[in-house]
């Protein structure tokens, strides 16, 4: 573990990372902390906060340019143990890795922007009747931010990963709860922030990395006084355990955390008459993508009963037979995994299409394909369940109207496909209210598994897909999580932040008296 600028070995039960792929403990063993270690992490962020979140915009961006440069320059051991510690593959984790560096070096820039800082400035108006106080506005830092790393992303949504990085840029200590499958890949990276807050001459508590147990370790971060947020990615159970230890705190704190979603396909008539077999290979494709360990993994698809769906289906199975079992990311996901389908195969009006190829290392994850029909679905909650891993239920609607009845029906999620042409623009555009009240992110004939990071993206949605649907934990807009408003009402020059000087000093596009210049 790394407490500021201290490496310790927790004292607490060790553990090992294991390998997914042979099932093989790997060496070395972590010590996983106590409280006391979980005390000293929350002190040292807490003296950091007023000291890191002071620091100036150009030297904040160059410290998260500084951890980015440190990772690469990791070099190929951080993929080889990632690599041991997950099963996943190398190319995979080298594009996890650029991810993971570009989404700092995106963070760099928001900060050098200023935008963030949401700053307003509303002149004395001493004449009026009442008269208006000199009132200026600009955003500042929560505080201290725990991030739980996440299972699938050992880089991306990990140590270092968009949650690490948004709340360094807002101007918050982070310290880090690692998760326990790659133990390892988090002490490298969590290495290179630490030499980042070093070389860059910032308080030590500004991060701290733990290993321990969520329901310990995890639950008394959340729960410490000096914590103003938490970001997570995970299961619901996981997520919700959180959000009540956050809500019965004496002072409640935010939780933004990324739970379940099953991301629907629509698949609109015209669209199946053009294209049905080519939207069913490209769909299995996606399904199985990474063992189907994304939270955008498209597990379910609605589509009109008929030729078409029976064209779908066909490519859809043959595509999917033709796929080998890929190793999934630990042995208790890919127990749950098996779990899950075993329970849809067994579900009243559930039928099997195709299950894909079975595979030779310990935590193969063998694909599944689904059929109902809407009336069904309907009838039975546990058909949304969420089953982590490449797993998909295919819905017979009798026709559009059903495709509407089970929008409104579905949870919140994270992401909804619509597959159309010029010819389903009525349906399209009556499906689209609804889904833009239950979805964070709409695609139009494309498949959900790609998040880009941008200034457009949205990675969230409404309950339970997060805990909190007004933010993203993907893209620039991520920062905001980490940020609440000040109002300076009357303070002398000297007295001002830098950011609401009248002459400007940081250059900042600033909303004066109404309107938008750069002044």
């Amino acid at each position: 573990m790394l407490i500021g600028q201290t490496a310790v070995h927790g004292t607490a039960t060790p553990f090992h990372a294991i390998n997914p792929a042979s099932g093989a403990t790997i060496e070395p063993s972590f010590g996983t902390g106590t409280l006391a270690d979980v005390q000293q992490a929350c002190a040292l962020a807490e003296q950091a906060f007023d000291v890191y979140r002071d620091t100036s915009l150009e030297e904040r961006a160059a410290f998260l340019e500084q951890i980015a440069q440190n990772i690469v320059d990791i070099g190929p051991a951080l993929i080889e143990r990632a690599m041991q510690e997950s099963g996943l593959p190398q190319a995979r984790l080298e594009g996890e890795r650029g991810r993971t560096v570009g989404q700092l070096r995106l963070f760099a820039k928001v900060i050098r922007d200023g935008n963030w800082l949401a700053t307003a400035l509303d002149s004395a108006l001493p004449d009026r009747a009442p008269p208006r106080p000199d009132l200026r506005l600009r955003k500042i830092a929560l505080g201290p931010v725990v991030v739980f790393g996440a299972s699938n992303f050992p880089l991306a949504f990990s140590v270092a990963g968009g949650d690490t990085a948004s709340a360094l840029a807002a101007g918050c200590p982070v310290i880090v709860k690692a998760h326990g499958a790659h133990p390892g890949t988090s002490e490298l990276v969590a290495k290179a922030v630490q030499a980042a807050v070093a070389s860059c001459k910032l308080p030590e508590g500004v991060f701290s990395m733990l290993h321990g147990d969520g329901r310990t370790i995890g639950q008394a971060l959340v729960t410490h006084p000096a914590i103003k947020a938490v970001g997570f990615t995970g299961s619901r159970q996981g997520g919700l355990a959180l959000v009540r230890s956050a809500a019965q705190r004496d002072e409640p704190i935010p939780v933004y955390a990324e739970m379940s979603s099953i991301n629907p396909m629509f698949l609109l008539p015209d669209a199946m008459a053009q294209g049905a077999a080519k939207i069913g290979s490209g769909f299995i494709d996606s399904l199985t993508m990474g063992a189907g360990q994304f939270c955008t993994n498209p597990g379910l698809v609605i589509a009109i009963d008929g030729t078409d769906l029976d064209t779908f289906c066909d490519a859809a199975v043959t595509a999917l037979q033709g796929k080998a079992a890929s190793t999934m990311l630990t042995p208790g996901i890919h127990a749950a995994f098996n779990d899950g389908v075993s329970r849809l195969a067994g579900a009243s009006g559930v039928a099997l299409l195709a299950r894909g190829q079975t595979g030779a290392s310990a935590s193969a994850g063998q694909a599944g394909l689904f059929v109902t029909d809407a009336a069904t679905f309907l009838e039975n909650p546990a058909l949304e369940e969420e089953i982590f891993g490449a797993s998909s239920l295919v819905i017979k609607c009798r026709d559009i109207a059903q495709f509407k009845e089970i929008a409104e029906y579905l949870d919140g999620q994270l992401t909804a496909t619509l597959f159309l042409t010029e010819n389903d623009k009525t349906a399209a555009q009556a499906l689209l209210p609804t889904l833009e009240r239950k979805v964070g992110r709409i695609l139009v004939n494309n498949y959900p598994t790609g998040v880009e990071v941008s200034h457009a993206m949205v990675h969230g949605g409404p309950f339970p897909a997060t805990s909190d649907s007004r933010g993203t934990s993907v893209g620039a807009s991520a920062i905001e999580r980490f940020l609440r408003p000040v109002s300076y009402q009357d303070l002398p020059a000297w007295l001002l932040p830098t950011a609401l000087q009248d002459n400007n000093p940081l250059n900042l596009w600033r909303l004066r008296d109404g309107a938008l210049m750069q002044a």
